[in-house]
């Protein structure tokens, strides 16, 4: 059995541990998993009445088109019903993307380091990835735009990255979609669009009438809370919606995404105050760090990247042991962790594991 060529070496996506992996490997008894930019605070109470609603319907396929979360993102988005795409989370979107417009030899471009998930699945349809540095762990959009020629099909600019947390700014993003040609899709990653507090990050979703070439991605994965249930979506004009929708499968969400999805919607307040909880959540873990010495990106989104000048991935191991289950193992950052924001009671007990993992509990404020 031979495989397609280019993916003899393709990574495996390595997910966060489980918590309940880790417990039994490790007979502990309490754990947190702060790997996986997940919400500590779960979902809105909404969210589990639409499901508990729902399971009388388990027999039943899904609605294949998502009538009726279409409308409410419609309303909520103020986008027309045939400019939304949803998938088993946004991060199908972005293999279906690329299943419609790359072909061998096609070329994509995206920072060296951010979400995996682009690379892999150009690297399936055999596209050549142009992967070009972070600077200060934001992207560089000009030196993109200098890498962009006759053969680029799709660029990836995930705002905020992940796993930095930076974000480009609507005046940056702007003047880079003024100056990418028209054949150039500019695919935008918002997975964490809502915790974003800064005022300089765009507003994307009027940009749509203004830039023909552009896809906007959510997912109801991070502050809606509801990750297990993989709902994620794409916003672009209806022509590109149509074709990403030719290879997409007929049933690739569940009834019970869609009907947590409306659910998850319509509860803003909730949203609101998740975002403040995580807000308050970056202020303290940042001004930890400063107090132990240690430097971390500036934070838009649920998690902080930090480097903790050791192996990360023997920083990681030892944190697990303590119970704290981070993300390690990033190629461009060796010595750097990326640490969800969690509950205060979860960033206080990662911030006194990691004080003795690099053993300093004595450190003083600095000035």
């Amino acid at each position: 059995m031979q495989p397609k060529p280019q993916i003899g070496n393709l990574p495996v996506y390595q997910p966060g541990k489980p918590i309940e992996e880790v417990k039994r490997e490790l007979g502990l008894d309490q754990v947190i998993k702060l790997a996986s930019n997940e919400n500590p605070y779960g979902s809105s109470p909404a969210v589990k009445e639409a499901i508990q609603a729902e399971l009388s319907s388990l027999s039943l396929y899904p609605d294949g088109s998502a009538v009726e979360l279409t409308r409410a993102l419609a309303r909520h988005t103020g986008v027309q019903e045939d400019q939304i795409i949803f998938g088993c989370g946004s991060d199908e979107i972005i293999a279906l993307i690329a299943r419609a417009f790359l072909m061998s030899g096609d070329e994509n471009i995206m920072a060296d380091q951010t979400f995996s998930v682009y690379r892999s699945n150009a690297d399936i349809e055999g596209a050549v990835s142009v992967e070009v540095p972070l600077v200060d762990g934001t992207h560089d959009l000009s030196a993109m735009l200098s890498h962009v020629n006759d053969r680029t099909k799709i660029i990836w600019v995930c705002n905020p990255n992940n796993p930095t947390g930076t974000i480009v700014s609507e005046e940056e993003l702007t003047a880079f979609l003024d100056r990418v040609p028209g054949h150039v899709m500019v695919v935008l990653d918002e997975a964490y669009y809502e915790y974003v507090t800064d005022s300089s990050y765009p507003s994307s979703i009027p940009l749509l009438s203004r830039y023909s070439n552009l896809v906007v991605l959510r997912t109801f994965s991070k502050i809606y809370g509801i990750a297990s249930l993989r709902v994620g979506y794409g916003i672009a004009q209806p022509e590109i919606i149509r074709l990403i929708n030719q290879v997409r499968e007929p049933f690739n969400t569940s009834r019970i995404g869609q009907a947590a999805a409306v659910a998850a919607l319509d509860d803003q307040a909730f949203v609101k105050e998740c975002r403040t909880k995580n807000a308050a959540g970056i202020e303290y873990l940042q001004k930890e760090f400063k107090r132990l010495g240690l430097a971390a990106f500036p934070a838009h989104g649920n998690f902080i990247l930090v480097d903790v000048g050791l192996p990360s991935k023997e920083v990681f191991q030892s944190l697990l042991h303590k119970g704290v289950i981070v993300r390690a193992g990033f190629e461009k950052y060796p010595t750097c962790i990326r640490v969800t924001v969690g509950s205060q009671s979860q960033n206080e007990i990662f911030i006194s594991a990691l004080e003795q993992v690099l053993g300093l509990e004595k450190a003083q404020v600095q000035p």
